[in-house]
């Protein structure tokens, strides 16, 4: 489990340098890309082998980094979670792996929170992942939750997001599923970004900001539960 975490922590800090547009030699750039590709291959298999032991699942959590390094355990110890998030992952990934990572766990909820790596295409398959998720767990209850706010140093990318917040928040109205807003409660008026306590590097959250996303999107979980 240590040896997870440390590896966890080394691709988060690597997506980050990434996100960040931090300039990498080509060379740098393509180990990246692979050791990106193999995290992703390796991930799928340990929910493939998690899959067969699985009991009854409350919740399933899909997602990028951001949910990858979310700890559920320790925010939900009275539900039966799973941590379906994939550091770097893009709408297209997810779209890509929903049968091993929700559609066999059947889970009663899916919290969804993707985009934030693809941003400009996120809505090539995003309602597509809405739609299958639909079709093949017609009793599952679905949770989509906003792209969450960056740094205030790259307000060009919080205008991409907000934008990208009206339609997912269309979309969830169209195909009749909850959408939460995440922006509002971690965004910074005054810095017109990410509130810095949130973040440890303007992107991925700290303790804090899990507290926040716990307490915003708990109760919308409760609720769907006890239907």
């Amino acid at each position: 489990m240590k040896r997870l975490a440390l590896l966890l922590l080394m691709i988060i800090l690597l997506c980050g340098a990434y996100w960040h547009n931090v300039k990498m030699p080509e060379r740098e750039l393509e180990d990246f890309a692979d050791f990106m590709n193999q995290y992703y291959i390796n991930k799928t298999a340990s929910y493939e082998d998690e899959n067969k032991t699985l009991g009854e699942v409350d919740v399933a959590f899909l997602g990028d980094s951001l949910t990858d390094g979310y700890d559920l355990a320790s925010y939900y110890p009275d539900l039966a979670v799973i941590n379906r998030g994939i550091s770097g992952d893009t709408t297209h990934g997810v779209l890509a792996r929903l049968e091993v990572s929700v559609v066999i766990p059947e889970p009663k909820v899916i919290v969804m929170m993707i985009g934030t790596n693809n941003i400009d295409d996120m809505f090539t398959d995003y309602e597509d992942i809405i739609v299958e998720m639909k079709k093949a767990l017609p009793e599952t209850k679905i949770v989509v939750l906003s792209v969450t706010p960056v740094t205030a140093a790259d307000p060009t990318r919080n205008g991409k997001i907000a934008l990208a917040n009206v339609k997912i928040e269309a979309l969830a109205e169209k195909h009749g599923i909850t959408y939460v807003d995440m922006f509002t409660p971690l965004y910074d008026i005054e810095t017109e970004g990410l509130r810095a306590e949130y973040t440890y590097d303007g992107l991925h959250f700290t303790a804090q900001g899990y507290e926040v996303i716990t307490a915003t999107v708990r109760p919308v979980i409760d609720a769907l539960l006890a239907e």
